[in-house]
């Protein structure tokens, strides 16, 4: 049984880590000549000053909600995480955790919503055609299958003694 316990907090805290990596790193889109472009700013590579310069990304009301639902997985995943915590200690033996399942589950719909607003609407939300997806929208499509799987886990995982 701890072992179980061991893999199932090791996939939350990687699933942690990609939403977190995800969310907050500057690569959501990639542009030909080192710019990337996040949810947050548009970065571009200077190099006579060897250092990035960013400007706030545009107003779009699509982007908006896909930095909302990014915002929304994270906290959703730290609750889950805090709550199976707390279960694990304070509840008693036979118990299911059907809180931090359900707390994951919509984690995982949180993060698949945000990252499948941004592949429809990528262009119109960059108001660019050139570049391609960056490896933090590789990562947040990642996170998703992974928080479903967590959610199922935990949905299905009895605390014994």
């Amino acid at each position: 049984m701890s072992l179980l316990l061991l893999v199932v907090s090791a996939l939350h805290i990687l699933i942690l880590i990609l939403l977190f990596v995800a969310t907050l790193d500057k690569s959501w889109w990639t542009l030909p000549g080192q710019e990337s472009l996040n949810l947050w700013y548009d970065c571009k590579w200077n190099g006579t000053t060897e250092a990035w310069s960013c400007s706030n990304v545009s107003d779009n009301g699509w982007l908006k909600a896909v930095q909302v639902l990014m915002v929304l997985s994270l906290i959703l995943c730290c609750l889950s995480f805090i709550l199976f915590m707390f279960q694990l200690y304070t509840m008693r033996r036979g118990g299911l955790f059907y809180a931090t399942g359900f707390c994951q589950l919509c984690t995982s719909v949180a993060v698949f919503t945000g990252a499948l607003i941004y592949s429809i609407h990528a262009k119109e939300i960059l108001k660019r055609t050139e570049g391609s997806f960056g490896y933090c929208f590789g990562l947040a499509w990642a996170a998703f299958p992974l928080a479903l799987v967590s959610g199922i886990m935990y949905i299905h995982l009895r605390k014994r003694e």
